[in-house]
């Protein structure tokens, strides 16, 4: 019986070693990434005032503040989240709804070690905020690269859900470059990592890392909330997680000018559509047509012109108007980028100096990439 099964389905017979393809085998524990990664990852406890609860609006709410011990109080005071040491100089990363309304923030390390910490700025549109902590011998995060991570690819979440303390999950790349919402600064697309790995309240802030434990993302919850996709707060087996990338140059613009600089290029520009493909006489539908320039931009300085069709910026391939908002969120004012595009069949590049957005005469950064 058991050779008939051979005979009829060949699979099933063990690998000699030569047999093509080869099976992948996946590791029998992720053990050494958690260690890698497990001590840059801390709690968050942040105190705020019970006016700036999140049910303070409701109601009932003064009801049943009435009603409550003074323990009771003390605990609805208290909003438990994650974070993510990415300099051992003392720089936490965390969400901004993690510290958002805070009195006080303190942090706890995974070896126990506590501290008082400094809020060093914050920004709600990309729900990230950097912490600054006091402390010795300390462990930093090994950053990874979120813009090479393909679907499928195992990830595992790291942090402190429902403040039971550090827990890891494991699941995989469910989607990447994903756009949840009205998220981003001034339009910036935050180019969500999806994931199936279980990311519940206390993860938020916490890390998406790869199998070898390098930072990919800082993992956020509110994402599901703002948008109606999970009223509950809890894993569905739908998380997002900021990439590291977007996550490293807030933080830097945060302290270094107190506020998110996005990088500007002074253009306006759309999605490719099969018609203006045929029209541009263009093989595929991937990149995005100039419709305006902004004179005097870097574009403008740069030579491109309203009808240019733009690739890549970078290396980065521009497929469509989010990837194009996702590139510009990392850059920063003064950075040369080579600009690579087509303009009557011909694919050409150039080279731009990005700028800070102006702003226009409300105070308002102007619209456009």
């Amino acid at each position: 019986m058991a050779a008939a099964l051979l005979f009829l389905f060949p699979h099933l017979r063990e690998s000699t070693g030569t047999d093509t393809p080869q099976a992948i085998s996946a590791p029998e524990s992720y053990a050494s990434a958690v260690n890698l990664a497990g001590p840059a990852v801390v709690n968050v406890f942040s105190k705020r005032a019970l006016r700036n609860h999140p049910l303070a609006s409701h109601p009932l709410f003064p009801y049943y503040l009435n009603k409550m011990t003074p323990l009771q109080r003390e605990r609805m005071q208290q909003n438990l989240g994650s974070g993510v040491i990415v300099d051992d100089s003392g720089y936490v990363l965390t969400n901004y709804h993690v510290i958002s309304g805070a009195e006080q923030i303190a942090v706890v390390l995974a070896d126990g070690r506590e501290a008082r910490a400094q809020l060093v700025g914050s920004d709600a549109d990309f729900d990230l905020a950097v912490l600054k902590i006091d402390l010795p011998n300390l462990t930093a995060i090994e950053v990874g690269d979120p813009d090479r991570a393909q679907v499928g690819d195992v990830v595992l979440a790291i942090g402190n859900p429902f403040g039971v303390g550090q827990t890891v999950t494991q699941g995989i790349i469910s989607a990447t470059g994903r756009d949840v919402g009205n998220t981003g600064v001034g339009g910036y697309l935050q180019n969500f990592l999806q994931t199936d790995a279980a990311i519940n309240p206390g993860n938020s802030g916490g890390a998406l890392v790869d199998s070898r434990g390098r930072l990919l993302g800082i993992n956020t919850t509110s994402v599901l909330n703002q948008t109606g996709l999970n009223q509950t707060g809890t894993s569905g087996g739908i998380s997002f997680a900021i990439p590291a990338t977007i996550a490293l140059k807030v933080m830097q613009d945060l302290i270094e000018f107190g506020r998110v600089v996005p990088g500007w290029l002074g253009v306006e520009a759309e999605n490719l559509n099969p018609l203006l493909a045929r029209a541009f006489n263009l093989a595929s539908t991937n990149g995005v047509i100039i419709t305006a320039i902004y004179k005097s931009g870097p574009a403008h300085q740069a030579g491109l012109q309203p009808g240019d069709v733009i690739t890549h910026i970078n290396a980065t391939p521009i497929n469509d108007g989010k990837h194009g908002n996702a590139a510009m969120a990392t850059l920063r004012p003064g950075e040369v980028v080579t600009i690579t595009y087509i303009r009557d069949g011909e694919t050409l590049a150039t080279q731009a100096t990005v700028s800070e957005r102006p702003q226009a005469e409300d105070g308002q950064p102007q619209n456009g990439g």
